[in-house]
């Protein structure tokens, strides 16, 4: 008996094997190096939010990808310029779309005024390096290698050329989208989104030029944790929109060099999650794990109207050092689903008892003054998205009987100096603005005159305000009454 339960096992065993070398009823190898690939095609590439064409039903093909790595100054916050190294000419580089079976031809071009050789490793290569062995190149040259995409997923590339971690951490990665066959289920809309570390040898807001540190991404002491490589990169026109009742799509990476994102979109839940953008799929998620070096697939559909806020929920990095985005969705609202205010009333926990508001000394004066009024723009926005943003909102609108509104604000308008204290002092009881009611506390914010002068001048000139151009000279006259 055991004899035939063995010699049927593998008689059973056997014809599997050579159905799977075979193929399936329609004749297509399931073993997908097997895949055959007609014509060719040069791919579409794309800088981020932006993704091209969805695969769809397409046949496999022979895909030319035709990628040049720029070395390049840019800004990474306002007033803040950074020597970027980048595939495509941004942070992250291009967008790389294929399909299984696809035998990609990938030349890689460094530009003759580029200072480095580079390369690159394609998480979704198998061989040796990702591909990083066969295309190490100096500036003038290019390289050209091919490989096969054996499995679907969502992966990161990036450059490998020593030190690893600085060409990383100079914006050196990317994401490669390898789908499956007949493609992934279409939705509405599909963005891009890629979060990295930045170690500079200036603090956090410090102007000019700044270089590399390595020493601070060796102690993993980012002073920027951003998306898409710059502190603005998914604010203000670069917000990614959406309309209500529309299918979103996130494929979202983290460049690293070094730090973890948690990411999570406020007011809205994900209702399938694609794990380290691989086959295993969860459901009704409100935050992913994104390794240094991984990459997830989101997607919800969007039932109300407003601005949704993309972060690192680590959350200080989101309000202190620029994770933070905006998904603007418009349509009309659905009191179902979200009612708004319902009521408002007094509470008092803790009595009338007067509160004492959180004070220190420790606030650093900025080494570089504002040049003109331009500049405090710049630098009082700076500000204000890192300060600010959360209460009052990207466009001065404030959150309904919480936070009053700073966009044609009555009360903002009618007093400078009082605006000066309630910034370098802080504010407590009862105002009105634009004939509401707030009751809520507002604490002492720790910077600097100069950051007091340029974030009130960027509020007075923004959203329908008069126009008060405030100077660190009357910050001071208020802090010294």
């Amino acid at each position: 008996m055991k004899n035939i339960k063995l010699l049927l096992g593998t008689a059973i065993a056997g014809a599997l094997f050579l159905t799977s070398c075979k193929g399936n009823e329609n004749n297509e190898p399931t073993n997908n190096s097997d895949i055959s690939v007609s014509r060719e095609m040069v791919a579409e590439l794309t800088a981020p939010p932006h993704v091209p064409t969805p695969i769809g039903r397409r046949k496999a093909k022979k895909l030319k990808v035709n990628m040049e790595i720029l070395e390049q100054e840019g800004e990474l916050t306002d007033g803040v310029r950074y020597n970027y190294w980048t595939f495509g000419g941004s942070v992250p580089g291009s967008f790389i779309r294929t399909r299984v079976g696809d035998e990609v031809e990938f030349t890689l071009s460094n530009h003759p005024d580029n200072k480095l050789p580079h390369n690159i490793d394609l998480h979704a290569v198998t061989g040796p390096g990702g591909g990083a062995e066969s295309s190490f190149v100096a500036p003038g040259f290019e390289k050209t290698f091919s490989f096969k995409t054996l499995n679907p997923g969502l992966f990161v590339y990036h450059c490998a050329t020593a030190p690893v971690g600085m060409h990383i951490a100079n914006g050196m990665y990317g994401l490669i989208l390898v789908e499956p066959e007949g493609g992934l289920p279409p939705v509405d809309k599909e963005y891009y989104i890629m979060q990295g570390d930045f170690y500079t040898k200036g603090k956090n807001g410090e102007r000019g030029l700044q270089p590399f540190d390595m020493q601070k991404a060796v102690d993993e002491n980012a002073d920027y944790v951003v998306f898409n490589g710059s502190v603005d990169g998914l604010t203000g026109d670069n917000a990614i929109t959406a309309k209500v009742g529309e299918t979103v799509r996130l494929y979202v990476g983290n460049g690293g060099p070094n730090l973890v994102s948690s990411f999570h979109v406020i007011g809205e839940i994900f209702d399938k999650v694609y794990v380290e953008g691989g086959d295993l799929i969860n459901e009704n998620i409100q935050t992913t794990l994104i390794p240094a070096g991984g990459a997830a697939i989101v997607e919800f559909r969007v039932d109300v109207p407003g601005s949704l806020v993309l972060v690192d929920h680590s959350i200080f990095r989101a309000f202190n050092k620029g994770a933070l985005g905006i998904l603007n969705v418009e349509g009309e609202e659905n009191k179902k689903i979200y009612s708004g205010e319902l009521r408002e009333g007094i509470y008092l926990p803790e009595g009338p008892g007067i509160q004492s508001m959180p004070t220190t000394d420790e606030i650093v004066e900025s080494e570089v003054p504002a040049k003109s009024m331009e500049e405090q723009m710049k630098f009082g926005k700076q500000v204000y998205m890192q300060t600010c943003f959360a209460c009052h909102q990207g466009e001065g609108q404030g959150i309904a009987n919480a936070f009053p509104p700073l966009a044609k604000s009555d009360y903002l308008n009618a007093d400078v100096d009082r605006a000066i204290s309630a910034v370098v002092h802080g504010l407590s009881g009862e105002i009105t603005v634009n004939g509401n009611k707030y009751n809520s506390v507002m604490t002492r914010q720790m910077i600097s005159s100069e950051e007091v002068a340029n974030v009130l001048t960027y509020v007075y000139n923004s959203w329908g305000n008069n126009g008060t151009v405030v100077t660190k000279e009357m910050v001071e006259k208020v802090k010294n009454k």
